[in-house]
């Protein structure tokens, strides 16, 4: 496999004369889009074109009587390939990739033009287009692109199942060239299976194409422990040298789901997840290998998640290889979205699944193929259609569909329902069995939250609060039946969309993070759920004037921690241990008491008074003196009777250690406890010290066979560590170097979080980013960038 991805031409007009390599074009390397957009008030129609690519193509002298391919990882959405102005394929979907054989129309050494027509219009003869859609379906070359040498016959697919966690079923699948029949005999085979360290530990070869390879002592691919190997199929010639030889990665894992749930490896296991798009701020999805594995460790080491759904189109290889790396399960789908069009329709959206399937069969980490259109009506015969093709080229895994109707008609292994019945009151999910026509079929939830609730990073902390405890409700309450298989969040990140969706800014807030991947306060309901590092965040700044009256409400912590202590202008408080959200690992914890032990260690009060008296200042907090409820009105005369409480006393406290209107601003700390220890603590109070903050995905970007990124997440923080806010503050941001800045020198942080991408430009050698904010010290960012 040779790297096509440098050195291409791009015009955002087609003509025949550009294919033949005549008139001026812009030098564009893969990853492309057509069109940069704007983060906010993005224009649909700016994208949407009919563009061209080309570039010169010269064989190296090893393809001598050898088959040519090149093959496009990515091209949206209907792409035709021509060499010297010949046509030679068209593939009608954005999503996944495709070939186009050279064999016998260009020499080695000879000089030939390939070159691409683009429709990246939103074309309603293809999925997923026809209707309105809620997302971006952004224009390009926007995956690798290859040049594929092989000989005359070749492997064309491996497909490996694993039946037992010690088993794997290897078919090979042969190609032979047009001109030839096939023969009557298979050629001699080998298989060698390598292990992670890139030994062989099994070897068999026979004149077969269907192998059952048994390893008693492989290693389990697990979410803690992904384990992976590599298949190395190859053909041979009379002499017992390899003639073609390709390799695929899996994991020996087993994966099922059953009534109650699903299991790995026959272990019962949650699948907690949330749903990504593909896109990135301003280059829509030409993201390079480096950011798509970003994304998946995000989700798997950052959110502390045990899934991830590909919506609503299949993701980047290079995304699912490092889910399969980290231990991250997949739920991928075709594309699309409610819409379903006429009969050509159907058959490409047929096409669509086989390809799907076909390309990402051998992932350990996929689990689940949706063969529905997200959100779609029931169409019992094209839904037949689909399920069998997924079906008969993968035994292995389960079909599913996403829908938002109850009762659909089911054609899949497993229901997928799209739960927005949560509005901040009552049940988080509907039960089972008002969703599903059949309770013996397993059951996921595949969307929650969302356009329900959708929250801004500057929003005020109540809203951030109950978006948190909104994703809290839901996957507590699907973790919590039984017989949820799992839980998919609406979504990890904001993403823009078209008009007939999302804000006025044509953003879609809907993410637990910003479009950036800075995590909103609802990310760390999810980050609290995982045991490898402490988290600890609070849902409020407990300051008096972001509340009515300056009556704080009700404050929740998000921690993975046994207990969270609370400490006053350094007097200990009390401590928070028990969550009413029971089912989830970490349940959030309600700061359901400021006054604690601070009546007996400041007010001198005995032990029985000091806990009457802090029973009625904290219903005053709930409901106001004047509307106590009878209970409290009871405890209040109590203490009137017994200790001589009167109600001046009670307003005195209530000024004192719960209001604290006209007082000195408080100190909170709150230290998050593990085995007896203090692992994290977070001190609340007000401050006037910003600083910013970055963090990048690498600090080191290789130049290889084409560029690399940096992801660089910026935040304004205070001067305990925490973010703030309301610091909606212009950042400037210089290069310099071997590296140049994709989007604006200037970007605003919104909620105080934003973010910049840092490209190499084809050069080894140091960069610099410089981040100028006001009243803060600047911050220098040091980058090596490395030439392969």
């Amino acid at each position: 496999m040779i790297s096509l991805n440098n050195d291409w031409e791009f015009v955002t007009e087609w003509s025949e004369e550009f294919a033949l390599g005549k008139g001026i074009a812009e030098t564009v390397r893969l990853p492309h889009t057509v069109r940069e957009v704007p983060q906010h008030y993005a224009d649909e129609m700016s994208y949407q074109m009919v563009s061209g690519y080309r570039r010169r193509l010269v064989l190296p002298a090893e393809a001598e009587g050898q088959r040519i391919f090149v093959r496009f990882d990515g091209a949206a959405h209907i792409a035709t390939v021509y060499l010297n102005g010949q046509e030679l394929v068209s593939h009608a979907c954005g999503y996944t990739a495709f070939s186009a054989e050279l064999t016998g129309l260009v020499s080695p050494g000879e000089e030939a033009w390939l070159s691409v027509r683009l429709d990246s219009t939103e074309n309603p003869a293809v999925p997923p287009f026809g209707f309105v859609i809620d997302y971006l379906t952004y224009g390009g070359l926007y995956r690798p692109c290859w040049l594929d040498i092989r000989p005359q016959t070749l492997i064309e697919d491996i497909y490996v199942t694993t039946p037992t966690e010690h088993t794997a079923a290897v078919t090979l699948t042969l190609s032979y060239p047009k001109d030839q029949p096939e023969p009557e005999e298979v050629p001699v085979t080998r298989i060698r299976l390598l292990d992670a360290q890139g030994d062989c530990v099994l070897e068999e070869s026979g004149e077969q194409l269907n192998y059952t390879l048994t390893l008693s002592r492989a290693e389990t691919w697990t979410l803690e422990n992904p384990c992976m190997y590599t298949l190395e199929a190859a053909l041979l010639n009379e002499d017992g040298e390899p003639t073609d030889v390709r390799r695929t990665d899996f994991g020996f894992r087993t994966a099922e789901f059953r009534a109650d749930g699903f299991y790995l490896n026959g272990k019962k296991t949650f699948l907690r997840g949330l749903n990504r798009h593909q896109c990135y701020p301003y280059i829509g999805y030409a993201a390079p290998d480096s950011l798509q594995a970003e994304d998946a460790r995000i989700l798997k080491e950052e959110l502390g998640l045990t899934a991830v759904r590909t919506s609503h189109y299949p993701q980047s290889q290079a995304f699912i290889d490092a889910c399969d790396r980290l231990g991250l399960l997949v739920f991928t789908e075709i594309p699309g979205w409610q819409h379903i069009g006429d009969t050509n329709w159907k058959i490409q959206a047929v096409e669509n699944v086989r390809e799907m399937v076909k390309q990402y069969r051998n992932h350990p980490s996929v689990v689940l193929w949706g063969v529905r259109i997200n959100e779609s009506q029931d169409d019992d015969e094209f839904y037949r259609e689909t399920n069998a093709v997924a079906h008969t080229l993968d035994k292995s895994r389960p079909t599913s569909g996403v829908r938002y109707l109850e009762k659909s008609s089911l054609l899949e292994d497993v229901y997928a329902f799209n739960d927005f019945s949560f509005a901040g009151q009552g049940a988080g999910v509907r039960p089972k069995e008002k969703v599903t026509p059949d309770t013996t079929r397993p059951f996921l939830v595949s969307e929650h939250n969302g356009h329900m609730f959708p929250t801004k990073p500057y929003d005020t902390w109540e809203r951030r609060q109950a978006h948190a405890l909104r994703h809290a409700r839901v996957q507590n309450d699907a973790a919590g039946s039984g017989v949820h298989a799992g839980c998919f969040g609406w979504c990890m990140f904001d993403y823009p969309t078209h008009k007939d969706f999302g804000s006025g800014d044509r953003v879609c807030y809907h993410g637990v993070m910003d479009a950036f991947r800075n995590p909103k306060l609802a990310a760390a309901l999810y980050a609290s759920q995982q045991d490898e590092y402490p988290v600890l965040e609070i849902g409020s700044s407990m300051d008096i004037g972001d509340y009515n009256a300056g009556n704080i409400g009700d404050v929740w912590i998000f921690t993975n921690a046994d207990e969270v202590r609370l400490y006053k202008n350094g007097d200990y408080v009390t401590a928070f241990s028990d969550s009413p959200y029971t089912a989830l690992p970490h349940g959030p914890l309600l700061v359901d008491d400021v006054v604690g032990e601070l009546l007996v260690s400041q007010e001198g009060y005995p032990e029985k008074k000091a806990e009457l008296a802090r029973q009625c200042l904290m219903a005053a907090r709930k409901y106001g003196f004047d509307h106590l409820p009878p209970a409290d009105k009871i405890r209040l005369g109590l203490l009137n009777s017994r200790y001589e409480f009167t109600e001046e006393e009670a307003r005195r406290l209530y000024g004192k250690y719960v209001s604290n209107w006209g007082g000195a601003s408080t100190v909170w700390r709150f230290d998050a406890i593990r085995d007896g220890q203090v692992v994290l603590s977070r001190t609340i109070c007000p401050n006037t010290h910003l600083h910013l903050e970055a963090k990048i995905s690498s600090d080191t970007l290789t130049e290889g066979d084409t560029y690399d990124m940096a992801l660089i997440r910026l935040r304004i923080l205070d001067e305990n560590g925490l973010s703030a806010p309301y610091a909606q503050l212009p950042l400037h941001l210089h290069v310099s170097g071997a590296a140049q800045l994709v989007g604006p020198t200037v970007v605003t942080a919104e909620g105080g979080m934003t973010g910049c991408y840092l490209k190499t430009i084809g050069e080894a050698g140091e960069a610099v980013l410089t981040v100028i904010g006001e009243r803060m010290s600047p911050l220098e960012l040091h980058f090596t960038i490395r030439k392969e």
